[in-house]
């Protein structure tokens, strides 16, 4: 029997890697990117205002496909919209490898974006509805693959240099669209079409219990079969922003604020940009620059990493605090350092070294703040929130308030000191303290409960449980 069940577990485990490949896509572009922008102004001769357009386009299309990607995947299930994005991403891939000039460039990065925008939207539905939540970190090994890729592509011509490394993004796609043939179809979604043998053979494949597993989610989907179908075709968005509960409307900031707050800790600042940083910091041949960037995703994938490890032993709440106090010690000193080294330049005197340490060092404590908690939790933490007939609409407008969040840091970026401030994460920590309650070790459909009392209605229950226990 504990074979059996470890290896439903070991097949679980590996449906979420193949339906977290997606994920690989968005974090390969970032990745990617930050280093092929270095090439591509030098060989196409654009300007800085091109430049931060083309790092910033990809977000801003990806808004078609976050809020079309939800009632697509209602419509087709969640592996073929998989399918989809990995199509879409493949197409952008092939024009943008083979651009041969700026405007060709920026309409496959255009096709990319909107392929993002479902991917983004769809893997963590997926991974949240059919496996664990130790499997939702997967975004970051794409971030490491482009910065990986950038540094090996780097010794390539010029001109075939960047076109590689934004053309390679293919692969990934590709071995999806294969792969995404033997992967399950979400049973929480085939209950909601009414298919509950299918949903049921799905779950056997992955639990032990499955016929009571099945009345858990029938039960969470609004009663039986029929009705739950009938009632999710009514209008998603208008329970949710229409006409919501108190508990929808609790549930929606919650997932809705964690995704606005994420880019104001300014994380795509630093990913996107590191290259430039460290520059400043006298950082300054190609190799070297590349080489720092991968250091940066190295501490990325590490946290991330003891992030997964920690997610469900210690909770969401104390992690994603923590990561916020974090960034917040690391951005006054990150400020502080590129201040003095902008004046220093400006006075054509050498920065001091401590000044260009400290630069480089809190890089690396930013993003390791980040990654341990305000970056995973940000999108585990909005795709597990959601009752069943919400979940995927809900997450398409999350991805969408992320993407514009992401495209407004990304296009008016100037420096980091001047883009970004402290301000952010402390008001982040604020929300996420006062409306997003810890949701460890609870079953997805027993997570709609959380949300029926308010935070001041728990604050008052759990002081009085307190005076109890004094009194007691």
């Amino acid at each position: 029997m504990g074979g059996e069940k470890l290896s439903k577990n070991k097949y679980a485990v590996a449906c979420s890697i193949i339906g977290s490949i997606i994920s690989i896509l968005m974090g390969y572009d970032t990745g990617v990117m930050s280093g092929a922008m270095l090439f591509i102004k030098e060989d196409l001769k654009t300007n800085d205002t091109q430049v931060e357009v083309l790092a910033g386009i990809l977000n801003v299309c990806a808004l078609a496909g976050a809020l079309t990607a939800g009632r697509v995947s209602d419509q087709i299930g969640r592996r073929l919209t998989i399918s989809l994005a990995a199509s879409i991403f493949l197409a952008g891939s092939i024009l943008m490898g083979l651009a041969p000039n700026f405007a060709t460039l920026l309409a496959g990065r255009c096709v990319a974006g909107v392929g993002v925008g479902y991917a983004l939207m769809i893997a963590p539905v997926y991974a949240a509805e059919i496996a664990s939540a130790e499997t939702r970190g997967s975004l970051t090994f794409g971030i490491l693959i482009g910065y990986v890729s950038n540094y090996l592509l780097a010794k390539l011509p010029l001109v075939y240099g960047w076109r590689a490394m934004l053309g390679f993004g293919a692969l990934p796609s590709a071995i999806l669209a294969v792969a995404v043939l033997a992967m399950p179809e979400s049973p929480r979604w085939l209950v909601v079409q009414g298919r509950d043998g299918e949903a049921l053979a799905v779950l056997r494949r992955f639990c032990d219990d499955a016929e009571s597993r099945l009345a858990e989610i029938t039960k969470a989907a609004g009663g039986d079969v029929s009705t739950a179908a009938d009632a999710h075709k009514k209008g998603v968005w208008r329970e949710m922003f229409l006409r919501p509960t108190p508990t929808v409307r609790r549930i929606v900031v919650a997932a809705l604020g964690v995704h606005f707050f994420e880019h104001l800790t300014g994380i795509e600042a630093v990913v996107l940009y590191s290259p430039r940083i460290f520059h400043a910091a006298g950082i300054v041949t190609r190799d070297e620059v590349l080489t720092a960037t991968i250091g940066v995703t190295v501490t990325k994938t590490t946290f991330i990493l003891v992030a997964i490890l920690l997610i469900d032993r210690v909770g969401r709440r104390p992690l994603y605090l923590s990561s916020l106090a974090g960034i917040v010690a690391s951005l006054s000193c990150l400020g502080i350092g590129l201040t003095v080294i902008e004046h220093s330049t400006l006075a054509h005197h050498t920065p001091p070294m401590w000044v260009v340490i400290l630069a480089i060092a809190t890089v690396f404590t930013f993003v390791a703040s980040f990654s341990i908690g305000a970056g995973p939790i940000t999108w585990a933490y909005s795709s597990e929130v959601y009752p069943l007939r919400l979940r995927a609409q809900g997450a398409s407008v999350g991805v969408a308030i992320n993407r514009v969040m992401n495209a407004a840091v990304s296009m008016t970026f100037v420096s980091l000191y001047k883009a970004i401030t402290i301000v952010g994460p402390v008001v982040a920590a604020v929300f996420f303290y006062l409306f997003c309650p810890e949701t460890q070790g609870r079953p997805l459909e027993e997570i709609e409960e959380v949300f029926e009392q308010s935070w001041l209605e728990r604050r008052r229950r759990t002081s009085a449980t307190a005076a109890e226990l004094m009194m007691a």
